[in-house]
């Protein structure tokens, strides 16, 4: 029998498990998500979130509720008698009086491989720290931060030419398999929670802007992984010629020099050990554009440096 959910998700990460939820035959009563935001070309029109388009789309009635935690919040969130709640980076902490209220529970897709990186911002850490995998944890949801028993799990490689958004668009879809396989689990009574080891508990801090410049001293693989974990958004950025530059995409290659030192005419750079190319990369004001297309307007070669 398909279950009475109540879908809670706010970023395009969440809307596959909408989808496939949907596509399984599971009744979405209800879609919870954040309101929306002022945007477009003049920041003036508010823009609902993907979560919310894509429950219109699918006919879903859509709250975006500021709080959950007033009585009245709760009152209608219980009237839609649902059997358990999904959460898919929603965005908001859900009070106790919330996850008590459906009958089996409220269940969270997690993108990293708990314990590590619990938090807001698990797909960059993991890329940045030099994590070799990720993955996507289905998890029953308490009140502390990523802290619930876990049920469910499915790993991911995590190569050196993968950046944040591929890392993200592999896991939103892998998650989205696993959520439905964990909701049949759920409606058959075999899903089965595991409490979270206290051993290798790290936290994914929410990206600092401050953060995105890059450090050519460090290796040239520290180096790589910093600028995927952060492409595209923000973007790692370097100086050239006084002018910011963020590079969204390089690879790992071979040459040595001062950090910093553009080695040759196809945009390798010196790190603290080795070097990177710079395959992809965005000007300040302009759109993303390939190293090859760059290097056309803007002939880069020795003895120049990126600050």
């Amino acid at each position: 029998m398909p279950l009475r959910l109540i879908f809670m998700g706010t970023p395009d990460f969440s809307v596959p498990t909408l989808l496939e939820l949907v596509s399984h035959g599971h009744e979405i009563v209800a879609v919870y998500t954040r309101a929306p935001k002022p945007g477009g070309r003049r920041g003036l029109q508010l823009q609902p979130t993907p979560v919310e388009e894509a429950a219109r789309k699918l006919g879903v009635p859509v709250l975006t509720p500021k709080t959950l935690k007033t009585p009245e919040a709760l009152e209608e969130f219980r009237a839609f008698d649902a059997d358990a709640a999904v959460v898919v980076a929603y965005g908001m902490i859900l009070p106790q009086a919330i996850l008590d209220a459906p009958k089996l529970g409220c269940y969270n897709l997690h993108a990293s491989l708990l314990p590590r990186w619990r938090g807001a911002a698990p797909i960059n850490r993991a890329i940045m720290a030099g994590d070799a995998e990720s993955g996507v944890m289905v998890m029953k949801v308490d009140v502390g931060l990523d802290t619930g028993d876990v049920a469910m799990a499915e790993r991911l490689p995590i190569t050196d030419n993968m950046t944040a958004v591929d890392l993200h668009d592999r896991l939103s879809r892998l998650g989205a398999d696993l959520m439905v396989r964990a909701m049949a689990a759920l409606d058959r009574g075999g899903l089965q929670l595991k409490k979270q080891s206290e051993d290798g508990v790290t936290y994914a801090a929410k990206i600092d802007k401050a953060e995105a410049r890059i450090d050519w001293s460090k290796p040239a693989r520290a180096v790589l992984r910093h600028i995927h974990g952060l492409s595209p958004f923000p973007g790692a950025w370097a100086e050239l010629e006084n002018a910011r530059v963020k590079i969204l995409r390089c690879e790992l290659a071979k040459g040595s020099g001062e950090p910093g030192a553009v080695l040759d005419e196809q945009l390798t750079i010196a790190c603290g050990e080795d070097a990177i190319r710079i395959i992809e990369l965005q000007r300040e004001g302009k759109g993303r554009m390939q190293a090859a297309d760059f290097l056309r307007g803007v002939p880069v070669k020795p003895p120049m440096r990126l600050a």
